[in-house]
Order: C-alpha cells, then structure tokens, then sequence
C-alpha cells in the first residue's frame, strides 16, 4: 500500500528538525584559500569567524539603544505599516541584530532566523533565548529559502543583500515565502558611492592607526601583534564576500523584476558615515579596554547628531546615492 504524502506543515516540521552543520570558526589555510575561489564557502568560514564577537565588533546590542536603531529604520521607510506582523523572518540574520530588536519594538510577534553560517544562527538563537523571544532558525541559502510558500507576514534583512550573489533570486523567494500582501524589507546595505569613500576613510584610519600605535609612549594603544594579524587576514575574505554594491534605483528595479509591488528605496548616513567610519575603524585597531564607557557616550551621541543633520538638512540638498546606506522595501501582490 502505497503511503500518502506528508502534508506541507509536517514536511516544514520535519525540515526545522534536521540537524545542521557546526560552525567552524577556526578555519584551516587550506580552507581560506579555497574560499577565495568560492563565494558561499567564504561566507561560511568568515561569517563562522566572526559569530562570537560581532556583537562587540560593531557595538551590538539588545536594549533601548539598538531597539530604536531597529525600529527607526523599519518605520523610516515603512511608516504606516500595520504593526505588529504575526510571523517574520530574518534573512542572513547574523546574530540576529535586526529581527530580534523588531520584535522588542513591537513590530512582530514571532520569529524566523536563517543565514548561510552555522556559527551566526548559533549566536542568533542563543540571543533569543536570553532575551525570552520565541524564535526558531535554520542554515540555509538565501537563494532557496527552507521554509512554504505563504508563511511569513514579513521578510527583513540587515545588511544582507550586498553578500548574495544572486540578489533578484533571493528577493523573488523572499516573496514566495511571503502571505500575499505580506511586506519584505532590507536596511544597511552599501551604495556604490557610500561603500567608496566608506573603504577609502577606513584603510587611511587602520594604516595611521597601527603605524602610531608603534611609538614608544603609545604602545599600551596597540592591539597585540596576532590580533591586527587575524583582523589583516579577515579583511582579505571580507572582499570576497562583499559581492555587490547598489544605486538606490537600480535595487528598486532589481525588486520589481522579482515581482515586489509598492517598491521604494530611502538612502541614509552621509555626514554620519564620514564620521562613523572611521571611528569604526580606529576601534577595531585599539584595545578594548581603552574605550572607555564616557568616549562611546560620547561618539554615539555624535552619531546622533550627525544622523540628525543629514534627515534635516543634508537630506534636501545632497543626492540620495551619496549616502551610505541604502533600504528597500515592497510588498507581495495580493
């Protein structure tokens, strides 16, 4: 007797329950070197890399703070929007930054992780844990998304999309996981000309950083010699997994070809990128132990007030592909 098929919600079960792959964060030479010719395969071993300390690298975290970042880009170029969605997904959710402050903010109720590295979905659902969320999550490709067709009543990602390397089939499964009428929205992605002066601003910071730090009276600023190594050799597989930058109409197109209805792009950061990025990048070089709790008050303070005078002002008068970030966002036709 031939047995009936397993209907979909069972299959979907099943699927969630597989085990998935470990991450590795200590990948071999042999490894690095083969991720430098294979694109997906360097995001596995640089995203695994650095799963444990991203949160620390970039000054994540899961209070007020990073609640209203969160918050202020979904409302940003979503107002309006029927809050609280029932089901979101995070697409390359990293350690889950953007999903999990959306739902702290009220913009969602439950939640879905998902990311090509082991080590990130690891971190992300950990962090939703601590912070009681009911969230679940996979490893999975963002260009074949493991989840039905018609789940989710949103689809966010963070800083994302640049590592796809095929962007309009990932938004097209991003609408297929979508209920019609369901909205997908992406923030912190890199346009063409943000992502040039942004690079340029941070190699001139790390090379006069490191080579200062090297003087005598300023040795105590200088990380340990193996550290700015580890950091040198994660830069190099960071330019293999940065695979694109955007115009903000060229992705407007990109997601309607994908079959987005309602599509708008808003670009942000001018003045707070000029700023931001260095002191990014001067962080990253310096021991953490020197940066006090009074200079981060200080320099995100800045940032607030740069973000402000680039919303008020630079945003009449300077075109919006000069800004360093870029969202997009639509909806899946009814």
């Amino acid at each position: 007797m031939t047995a009936s098929p397993e209907p979909p919600a069972v299959r979907h079960l099943a699927a969630v329950q597989d085990p998935d792959p470990a991450p590795n964060p200590h990948a071999t030479e042999e490894q690095v070197q083969a991720a430098l010719q294979d694109t997906k395969l360097a995001q596995v071993l640089y995203h695994d890399w650095e799963a444990e300390n991203y949160d620390e690298k970039w000054s994540i975290s899961y209070d007020r703070r990073c609640i209203d970042y969160a918050v202020g880009r979904f409302t940003a170029i979503a107002p309006g929007a029927p809050v609280p969605y029932g089901r979101a997904l995070e697409l390359g959710c990293g350690t889950g930054f953007f999903l999990l402050n959306l739902m702290q903010g009220g913009i969602a109720s439950t939640g879905s992780v998902t990311d090509l590295s082991p080590g990130m979905v690891q971190v992300a659902l950990r962090n939703a844990r601590n912070l009681g969320l009911p969230v679940d999550g996979r490893v999975a490709d963002a260009e074949t998304i493991p989840y039905d067709d018609d789940t989710f009543d949103l689809v966010v990602g963070h800083a994302v999309l640049h590592h796809i390397p095929d962007v309009e089939q990932a938004l097209r499964e991003c609408l297929r996981v979508l209920k019609p009428g369901g909205r997908l929205l992406f923030a912190g992605e890199p346009t063409t000309v943000g992502n040039f002066y942004a690079r340029w601003l941070g190699r001139m910071t790390w090379q006069a950083t490191t080579r200062v730090t090297r003087l005598p009276f300023l040795s105590g600023w200088r990380r340990p010699q193996t550290e700015l190594d580890s950091s040198s050799r994660a830069a190099a597989l960071e330019a293999v997994v940065d695979l694109h930058t955007f115009d903000p109409a060229e992705l407007e197109r990109i997601a309607r070809s994908a079959g987005a209805a309602a599509v708008h792009a808003h670009t942000e950061e001018f003045a707070a990128a000029l700023w931001g990025w260095p002191v990014r990048t001067f962080e990253a070089a310096v021991p953490e132990e020197k940066l006090t709790l009074r200079y981060r008050l200080f320099m995100y303070r800045a940032w607030l007030g740069l973000s402000w005078l680039d919303e008020k002002l630079l945003r009449r008068v300077v075109p919006r592909e000069f800004f360093y970030n870029v969202m997009i966002t639509g909806i899946k036709p009814r």
